[in-house]
This record gives C-alpha cells, sequence and structure tokens, in this order.
C-alpha cells in the first residue's frame, strides 16, 4: 500500500484533537476531584491539631462513612456513560438525557435512606471491629453529624455527571473550589469555638462537612438553573415523576460500578481497621499516607472520568477509532502523572508528611517515620492505581461495567487482602505487610482491566457502525 500524507496528517491532527479534547474536560474533573478530597483533608488537618487520638478517631470514622458513601457514588456514576452515549449518538438529547438525571437523583434517595440508619450505629460497628472503645465512641460523634451531607453530595454527583456529559465541566469546580473555602472557615469556627460559638471538636468538624456537602449541591443546582444554555434540559422538572425503565437501566449499570469501587475502597478501610490491631500510631500514620495517596490518585480518577464522557460519546457514535484514541489517549496522560508522582513520594516524603502533623515534634516521631515507610509503600503502587482506575473509566465508556467488577474483586479481596494478612500478621511485617498486601492487589487489578480493554474488539464491546 502506498504511503498516502494526507491520510498521516488527518490521523495525526485527529490524535491531537483527541488530547486537546480530552485535556480540556479532564483538568477540571481532576481540580473537581482534589478539591473533594481537599474537603476531607481538610478535617484531617485541623483534627490533627487536636492530637493523635482525635486523628485516630476520625480516620475510623470516615473510612467506614467512605466504605457505603463510596458504593453509593459509584452507582450514580452510572448517570455519565448513559448521559455521554446519549450526546454521542443524539447531539440534543435533551429529553434522554433529563430521564436518566431525574432516575439519578431517585437513586440517591434510595440508598440514602439505609445508609443513615447503618451510619447511626458507627460505634457499634466499630467495635465489632475490634476497635479501641474510646476511639469508636469518637468517630460515631463525628460521623453522626457527618453523614447529613451523604445525599447532598450524591445530588451533586448526578450534577456533576451531567455538565461532564456536556463538556461543561468548569461549573462544578468553581462551586467546589467555593465550597473548600466555605468547609475550612467553618471548620475553624466550629471545631475550635470562634466567632463567639462553643468548640465542638469532633463534632464540629462533621457539622462543617456536611454543611459543605450541602452547598456543593446547593450551588452547582442553582449554576445549572440559572445558565441560559443549560436551563433548557429544564432537570428539576417533576423530578418525582418514576420512569422506572430508566431507573432499572441505571441499576443495570451503576450497581457493577458501586461494587467494583466499594471492593477497591473496603479493601483500603479494611486495611485501616487491621491498623487498629498495631495501636493509635498506626492508624494515625496510615491515615496521613492514604490521605496523602488519595490527593494523587484524583488526578487519574479525574482523567478517568474524562475517559469514560470521551469514550461513551465515541460509543453512542458507534466510532471505533474515536473510542480507541479516546482510550489510549487518557491512558498516556495517566500514567505520565502517576509516574511524576512516585518520583516526588520517594524523594520528599517530609515535606508531604509535615504538612499534617509537626514531625519536629518529638511526640509525632514515630507516626512521622511509620508514615513515611507506607508512604514509599505508595510510591510504588502509583503506576498501577493509575491505571487500573482509568482501565475502569474506560471501559465504562463501553458501559462494560460487569466483568471489571469481578475482576475488581478477585483482585483486591482474592489476591490483595489474603497478602496483606500474610505480610502484616504471619511474616510479622505489621502496617508495611498491610501496604504489600494492597499493592499486590492494586497491581492485579491493574494488568486484567487494561488486558480486557486490549481484547474490546474481540469481545464485542465495541458497537459497529450502522
Amino acid at each position: 500500500m502506498l504511503f498516502d500524507p494526507r491520510h498521516d496528517t488527518r490521523l495525526r491532527a485527529a490524535w491531537l484533537g483527541e488530547f486537546r479534547a480530552t485535556l480540556a474536560l479532564a483538568w477540571p474533573l481532576v481540580f473537581t476531584n482534589l478539591a473533594q478530597i481537599a474537603l476531607t483533608t481538610t478535617d484531617m488537618i485541623v483534627i490533627g491539631r487536636l492530637g493523635s487520638s482525635a486523628l485516630a478517631a476520625a480516620t475510623l470514622g470516615v473510612n467506614l462513612y467512605f466504605g457505603i458513601h463510596i458504593f453509593a457514588i459509584g452507582i450514580v456514576t452510572a448517570t455519565a456513560p448513559m448521559m455521554a452515549e446519549a450526546f454521542g449518538r443524539k447531539r440534543h438529547a435533551v429529553r434522554d438525557v433529563r430521564r436518566t438525571f431525574r432516575q439519578g437523583l431517585w437513586t440517591a434517595l434510595i440508598i440514602s435512606l439505609p445508609s443513615w440508619l447503618v451510619l447511626w450505629h458507627a460505634e457499634a460497628i466499630l467495635l465489632a471491629f475490634g476497635q479501641e472503645p474510646q476511639l469508636a465512641a469518637g468517630a460515631q460523634v463525628f460521623v453522626r453529624h457527618l453523614q447529613w451531607g451523604f445525599l447532598p453530595f450524591l445530588g451533586f454527583v448526578v450534577l456533576r455527571s451531567f455538565v461532564a456529559a456536556l463538556e461543561r465541566p468548569l461549573w462544578a469546580l468553581a462551586v467546589t473550589a467555593v465550597a473548600i473555602l466555605f468547609n475550612a472557615a467553618a471548620n475553624w469556627v466550629l471545631v475550635f469555638g470562634h466567632l463567639g460559638l462553643p468548640a465542638l471538636g469532633l463534632k464540629g468538624s462533621g457539622i462543617a462537612t456536611a454543611l459543605s456537602n450541602t452547598f456543593l449541591f446547593c450551588g452547582l443546582a442553582l449554576a445549572v438553573t440559572l445558565n441560559r444554555k443549560l436551563r433548557r434540559f429544564h432537570l428539576f422538572g417533576r423530578w418525582w415523576r418514576p420512569d422506572w425503565p430508566r431507573l432499572a437501566a441505571l441499576w443495570r449499570l451503576g450497581l457493577p460500578i458501586g461494587v467494583t469501587i466499594g471492593f477497591e475502597i473496603t479493601v483500603f478501610n479494611a486495611a485501616v481497621f487491621l491498623m487498629g490491631q498495631f495501636g493509635a500510631a498506626a492508624i494515625a500514620a496510615h491515615s496521613i499516607a492514604i490521605q496523602i495517596a488519595s490527593a494523587s490518585f484524583m488526578v487519574p480518577l479525574g482523567i478517568g472520568q474524562a475517559a469514560t464522557v470521551r469514550v461513551g460519546r465515541a460509543h453512542g457514535a458507534c466510532d471505533a477509532n474515536g473510542i480507541a484514541r479516546a482510550g489510549w489517549t487518557a491512558f498516556a496522560l495517566a500514567m505520565a502523572f502517576m509516574s511524576t508522582m512516585s518520583v516526588v513520594m520517594m524523594t520528599v516524603p517530609n515535606v508531604l508528611i509535615g504538612a499534617f502533623i509537626d514531625i519536629a515534634d518529638p511526640a509525632n516521631r514515630v507516626v512521622a517515620q511509620t508514615a513515611a515507610t507506607f508512604l514509599f509503600c505508595a510510591a510504588v503502587f502509583q503506576i498501577a492505581d493509575g491505571a487500573q482506575t482509568v482501565g475502569a473509566g474506560m471501559l465504562r465508556g463501553l458501559q462494560d461495567t460487569r466483568v471489571p467488577m469481578i475482576y475488581a474483586g478477585l483482585g483486591y479481596w482474592g489476591v490483595g487482602m489474603p497478602m496483606s494478612l500474610f505480610f502484616g500478621f504471619r511474616m510479622g511485617l505489621e502496617g508495611l505487610g498491610i501496604w504489600i498486601g494492597l499493592a499486590t492487589g492494586l497491581a492485579v487489578v491493574a494488568c486484567v482491566m487494561m488486558a480486557r480493554w486490549i481484547r474490546r474488539d474481540r469481545l464485542g464491546l465495541v458497537p459497529a457502525r450502522s
């Protein structure tokens, strides 16, 4: 076949265009994710000033809360690929998008009701997991006030899916940025007692974050309602009317996503409970390391969310070449960032840890040294962590969620958790062994997710152009 320079030029232009489109969509999603993790990070930084015991109690509470909340977020996240595919199939898919949005709100409410009941009994649950009574009691104080932000945050996720599918993610970023400032101010006032209010400690931090989550939903709802171009969707008009077929479709797609994310989050949550066997210092060190790793993870997570939208639009248009470009572009961006973060974590761990505790204080020496060891493990699994989350996002754009759910279960709980138990307890490595197991599980999931993406055509995941 003769070389055609025009074809080569068009191909380069297509890849460059995809890179620009993915980057334009991804960076606001990335910063939105970073802003959201900053809400919890702000809580941890503020609570850390109350002492290591308060930090350990809050860490237990947050992990229990997120073990449930992240599952719910996964289910409502299914609105993103559904809306993206609708826009790919038909540019002005107003009615179809509105139906999905409304059932996303229904789903948020359905999940929140039993979740509130479970979270209300946080102390009993933590005691059943063998945690120290004092820490479990403190965690319950925190969670019983934090939990009221559960529903509004799920509503915010549905709204964020809508603006992302429209490739207008800056609205969510703007609202989240303001929410960070609101959360920091509310924590400062309510935790330490300023502006004439009493110092509420853990209770105040829970209230501050619940109010911040409510601010997120109300702020983005106001933005999409007042914007002239977004107002035409009439998102909140008669939202209470049921649409059973669309609700069922959302749950069929979303439930595996929720379980997939739940497998990952719960294995890390279980790691916190295992850390509890090694004392408060181990929990506090784990909290610091996981907060840093989570902040790094928000970047490939945002890129994966962009991949879901870009792949989903190409999937709706039955564009196989567009699907390939969208997926591999996102993967390359994620790998570049996570490689950089791996180097940073290995070379300047004390700078990162110093944001959470005073490393010069002799009382924090054990926590700082343990956190540095955990952070080295986090640096090692950065590549795998980025690959698995972007791979999952690419597959969600193809509305492929059931098999990835099985992969996640086998990787995290079939490999990662047994390895954590083996190295942590049988080999006597304690907290370091737990982190070695977590890294192994992430690597396994990353490999199988990307293998499935590579075989997408043979598996029939890519639709034929009609």
